[in-house]
């Protein structure tokens, strides 16, 4: 006998998350083939992953030591950037595909019923990809400057979540509005370039909070997620060189969570009309 599916208005729906689990294998069919497509027909393929971090590391690199950018003592300023880079990319790409994602799969949402939800989730997967790839930038630059870190590392998984929790709460927020208002596909973009100047990527938050800024601007400052990943990533790797603040972590700590059930629930409560508006 065939499952029926009794399909209830998006935001009364109480076994959703359980519709979500129930069609985990269009969840897997929807990651893989964006795992797949991501760089067919480009002549160099994943080396993409590795060169569009590479591009930014250096080019913060050149321009924080041509304005002699501080960085920890000890730490070299290539390495320190380029612990900033990548989970920065990591949002980025994150959150850009998210945002596009149901404009992107536009036929499957009018044609067949599924928690649309799975969509922008989906996207997730082939970022988490470039990350793995791009990581061995990392890698490398500790070997070439002999800067080996300690047990802090294992817990880098922790902090690549909380980018996780940032990129697809703002990323289901905006995926939702972009149904309705396509003029995100451009302002997503904008988000993006900016956001790469208001992150401590090539140069340390510690110059912000200790710093004789008012404590209203470095409040301020620290709503900014991506300030307490950043942080928590060079912490990870460099150790005691490059402590967290932890007033200034718990804030972006607390962000990063508002963002998720503010993209959740305004997803829900607008999905129901995704395939009438799109």
């Amino acid at each position: 006998m065939s499952k029926r599916i009794i399909i209830e208005p998006g935001a009364k729906h109480r076994n959703y998350w359980k519709d979500v689990w129930n069609y985990r294998g269009l969840f897997y069919f929807l990651a893989w083939r964006d795992v797949l497509v991501r760089y067919k027909q480009t002549a160099i393929g994943v080396l993409w992953s590795i060169i569009r971090p590479l591009t930014t590391i250096v080019i913060m690199t050149v321009v924080g030591a041509l304005f002699k950018i501080p960085v920890p003592n000890g730490v070299p300023r290539a390495l320190f950037v380029c612990a900033a880079t990548l989970p920065w990319q990591f949002f980025a790409t994150t959150f850009t595909s998210a945002s596009g994602s149901l404009v992107g799969n536009a036929n499957l949402l009018t044609k067949v019923y599924f928690p649309r939800i799975i969509v922008p989730l989906s996207s997730v997967v082939a970022c988490l990809m470039d990350f793995l790839i791009s990581f061995a930038i990392l890698v490398v630059f500790m070997f070439i400057f002999r800067f080996y870190p300690d047990w802090k590392l294992v817990l880098l998984p922790l902090f690549l979540l909380m980018a996780l929790l940032v990129a697809m709460g703002a990323g289901l927020y905006i995926a939702a509005l972009n149904v309705k208002y396509r003029d995100f596909n451009y302002i997503v973009p904008f988000i993006v370039q900016f956001g790469v100047y208001v992150a401590p990527i090539a140069y340390s938050s510690q110059s912000i909070y200790q710093s004789s800024y008012p404590s209203i601007f470095k409040f301020l400052y620290s709503i900014n997620p991506m300030v307490g990943v950043i942080d928590g990533f060079r912490w990870c790797v460099f150790g005691s060189d490059s402590n967290i603040y932890l007033p200034g972590f718990l804030i972006s700590l607390g962000i990063s969570f508002f963002f998720v059930f503010l993209g959740i629930w305004y997803f829900r409560k607008t999905e129901y009309s995704f395939a009438d508006v799109i």
